[in-house]
């Protein structure tokens, strides 16, 4: 989450190169939205299994990192296809997703769009597994991953999770009120029946943005100012209760 909020501080839309970013979590943590009310989780339950707890900086509900691929996005808005609205953006931000599950043999498409009873139901939940928004991907009817954007002078941030593991009771479990039939709402690659590894599904996800966007990748590291910004949001914010628990900024 650090380096993520220092490569979104760093970005100058006038000189910066778009940065594309993937990372895994290990071991596991749940992240809360932005302003999700700490009361929502069950916080004992985090501490009793070890379970580490950060806010995030974009909203929505609470996602557990476990057995995942998980992206950022830092880029302008010129350096992406027109978009008629920041929520449109989403559509734009998240097609090479789609792409990438199909590319796996799913069925997918947007909450929003014209499935059999999914219009008009739309929703917000505590847990973002569980939730629907226009742009939310879903495979058989049921969410597969989240992403979350925000906006900071003219940069576009998003980054979003991609699960791979079965990690879906754990958690709902880390959440005050469980959600009922988690298992009828979301589901993740290995409950589709796909169980590649990591590298391979990482490879695919690249070669699935680069087509879809139309872009070339080239292999990058953290400038020394980054890496520095990192170091300082890890231990004034991220590893702060409250940031954390409270969402107070530092």
């Amino acid at each position: 989450m650090a380096i993520d909020e220092a490569l979104l501080r760093h970005f100058d839309p006038a000189t910066s190169w778009p940065v594309f970013r993937l990372y895994g979590w290990h071991p596991a943590a749940l992240s809360l939205g932005r302003f999700q009310p700490i009361g929502e989780i069950d916080t004992e339950h985090c501490r009793r299994h070890a379970i580490a707890v950060v806010r995030r900086m974009t909203g929505g509900g609470a996602l557990f990192h476990a057995d995942e691929l998980t992206y950022s996005l830092v880029c302008s808005p010129e350096q992406i296809p027109a978009t008629s609205s920041i929520k449109d953006s989403f559509r734009v931000l998240t097609a090479f997703l789609l792409a990438f599950y199909r590319s796996l043999g799913f069925m997918a498409g947007y909450a929003g769009d014209d499935m059999p009873g999914e219009r008009g139901r739309l929703r917000r939940t505590p847990f973002c597994f569980a939730g629907r928004e226009s742009y939310d991907i879903l495979i058989g009817g049921r969410k597969i991953g989240g992403n979350a954007q925000r906006r900071l002078r003219q940069v576009i941030f998003q980054h979003g999770s991609i699960p791979r593991g079965d990690r879906l009771a754990e958690g709902a479990a880390c959440l005050r009120q469980v959600p009922t039939d988690i298992a009828g709402q979301a589901t993740c690659l290995v409950r589709e029946g796909r169980r590649e590894g990591e590298e391979q599904l990482g490879a695919r996800l690249l070669d699935c943005f680069r087509h879809t966007l139309g872009v070339h990748l080239a292999e990058g590291r953290l400038l020394p100012e980054e890496r520095a910004t990192a170091a300082r949001l890890l231990e004034e914010k991220y590893r702060n209760p409250a940031w954390n628990l409270d969402g107070r900024e530092p």
